[in-house]
């Protein structure tokens, strides 16, 4: 069978131009820039600066080319094979270098493990970026985590003398259907159905995220949905980031730029120390939902991590363990520790960010989470024999 035409065309972009047939290019000027697009990153040797140099206009222009020819979701994928094969890291703190990038989570997470680096020339640019990243996300996750939590609480108020501030409208409505009037226009509702409570916090959530190196998308994606739930009254949210050391950013969670920056990614991990500062920072068990992300690999006092995190349950608070909150495959952890937690009753799974307010929807409602993760086919990590 003799090939299409369009099947050589495949083909010469997949192979590059090895692949070129005798008596002439076959691609047209398009396709011969995506060609030379993808030749400057694949052709050269890893490692190495390949066909893009470390001239900082080079890849400038290299990076609004990738935008030229290819759709977002395979730029983001050429930005991240450019940073690991080529080293374009340092580069990225150049302006005119940043300003053609596309803003997306490795990215984004390539910004913040350099943070401290980030020269003041770039930094203004370099906020432009983790801010238009922040918005698609508060833009994507915003509803349905409002949506998911505050149904959740509602369900368990019934506030049958609200006042006027404090009516459900669509809810009365929708209950009185079968009063309306055609005559007046209008339903006669025997009860009004409140919000409930309103002026005071329903539940505490404490956000507990591990921003070591391989931690980078949850931290970001922590980030996010910690500042929608701080927009929430009747949730109080703390937000705590760990290395060797815990730092509270609580008061950052109004703005998600300023929490990112307040973070540092990388370093050592420290989860007992962690989970003790937010241990003592807990009030009200019995109405506080605890999620610890983190790829459980302790490097400080191993013991007492187990001792504390028992202690929690034990308490009253309804604590998660969440392995990874991003959208990338099974994340890598420590498979003993993740045992030991679930030996202790402790849910220990990763999920997606599209997961991610069901999940609090179904801990703030106290519903079973095994339940829950079996019906969204999340594989929960089990206790060993030699552990229960």
């Amino acid at each position: 069978m003799t090939p299409t035409p369009e099947t050589l065309r495949r083909w010469r972009l997949l192979l590059g131009s090895a692949a070129e047939p005798p008596g002439g290019p076959s691609l047209g000027d398009h396709d011969l820039g995506m060609d030379q697009a993808l030749e400057q990153l694949y052709d050269g040797e890893e490692g190495q600066s390949g066909g893009l140099g470390a001239s900082s206009p080079k890849v400038a222009r290299w990076l609004g080319n990738i935008r030229k020819y290819f759709p977002t979701t395979v730029v983001q994928i050429m930005q991240e094979d450019a940073i690991e094969r080529l080293g374009l890291a340092e580069l990225l703190l150049e302006p005119e270098v940043l300003s053609q990038a596309e803003a997306d989570v490795h990215l984004v997470s390539t910004l913040l493990t350099l943070n401290r680096a980030i020269p003041a020339k770039t930094r203004v640019t370099a906020r432009l970026v983790v801010r238009k990243l922040v918005d698609q996300l508060l833009k994507k996750l915003t509803q349905p985590t409002r949506q998911a939590i505050q149904g959740a609480l509602s369900r368990g108020l019934r506030n049958t003398r609200p006042k006027m501030r404090e009516i459900d409208w669509h809810r009365t409505i929708r209950a009185y259907l079968h009063t309306y009037l055609p005559e007046h226009k209008t339903i006669i509702p025997e009860k009004l159905i409140g919000y409930g409570r309103r002026q005071s916090s329903l539940k505490d959530v404490v956000l507990c995220i591990d921003q070591s190196g391989s931690m980078a998308a949850s931290v970001i994606y922590a980030s996010i949905f910690g500042a929608v739930m701080a927009s929430m009254p009747a949730v109080s949210t703390r937000f705590v980031v760990f290395d060797t050391a815990g730092v509270d950013l609580t008061e950052e969670l109004n703005d998600p730029v300023d929490l990112l920056f307040g973070t540092q990614l990388g370093g050592g991990t420290d989860i007992h120390k962690a989970l003790r500062y937010c241990e003592d920072q807990i009030t009200r068990p019995s109405d506080t939902v605890m999620v610890l992300i983190s790829d459980l690999e302790e490097g400080g006092d191993q013991r007492h991590m187990i001792a504390t995190a028992k202690r929690l349950a034990e308490s009253g608070v309804q604590l998660i363990t969440l392995l990874a909150l991003s959208d990338e495959g099974q994340p890598y952890y420590s498979h003993r520790y993740a045992a030991q937690f679930a030996a202790l009753g402790i849910p220990v799974f990763a999920c997606t960010p599209n997961q991610f307010p069901d999940l609090m929807a179904a801990a703030l409602a106290k519903r079973d989470l095994h339940l829950w993760a079996r019906g969204q086919g999340i594989k929960m990590e089990r206790a060993s024999a030699n552990q229960t």
